[in-house]
Formats: structure tokens, sequence, C-alpha cells
């Protein structure tokens, strides 16, 4: 099946591509990939719109939750020192 296709008949793939565009950054090629879905595809379209607008408000209803919520100086110290450890432990 040609490649244009198989994305355009993809929903599946399509619902993928929009979470994880949200959540870090796409290819070059997955972007085209869903554009081209997008480009014939209404349901996906809405999802897309539906998926953004509930990722916008998720991260507002975190932030003003847990806007007060600092980490200890102790934590921390003890966290970067783990962090350094297995850094050289690796190398």
């Amino acid at each position: 099946m040609d490649p244009i296709k198989k994305i355009a008949y993809n929903c599946r793939k399509a619902t993928f591509l929009i979470e994880k565009q949200q959540l870090s950054s796409i290819t070059l090629k997955e972007k085209f990939e869903l554009k081209i879905h997008l480009a014939g595809c209404s349901v996906c379209k809405i999802f897309q719109q539906q998926s953004i607008l509930i990722n916008k408000m998720v991260s507002k209803h975190l932030a003003d939750q847990y806007k007060d919520l600092v980490l200890d100086k102790d934590f921390k110290d003890k966290l970067h020192q783990k962090i350094l450890d297995t850094i050289h432990r690796i190398n």
C-alpha cells in the first residue's frame, strides 16, 4: 500500500501522533503524515482540538493545585548525589 494511503486511512496512528505531539516533538515525517491525515479526517481534527483543550485544562489544574509544592533542600541534595553517583558508575 502507498505510504500516503497508509496514514490517510489510519486514525489509530493519527491519534497517537496527536498525543505524542503534545508531550514531545514529532519528526518532520510524522508532522507531514499527521497533516495529510487531518486534511481528510474531520473526526481526528475534532479529537485533536479536544485533546489539546483537555491537556491545557489538566495542566492548569495541576499547576494551580501544586503551585506551593516544593522539595526540601535535603531531598534535592540527596537526589543530586544519586544522579552524580549513577553518572560516575556508568562512565
